[in-house]
């Protein structure tokens, strides 16, 4: 597993998100696990190296 921090666009607390490197590319919606509002990730992982990793607010 891979370990990322982000900022919440919700509330902007700093968390760590553990990602899967034998998926290349990986969309998915989850809660933030501080403020519970809805996030979409959007993640590309390239030779174990996270290329990409964006989180968005839904519908933005």
């Amino acid at each position: 597993m891979i370990e990322q921090y982000f900022d919440c666009p919700h509330c902007w607390q700093n968390q760590l998100k553990l990602i899967d490197p034998s998926i290349n590319s990986q969309m998915f919606i989850e809660d933030c696990e501080v403020c519970c509002n809805p996030l979409e990730f959007n993640i590309f992982v390239s030779q174990n190296v996270v290329e990409s990793f964006t989180v968005d607010i839904i519908g933005q």
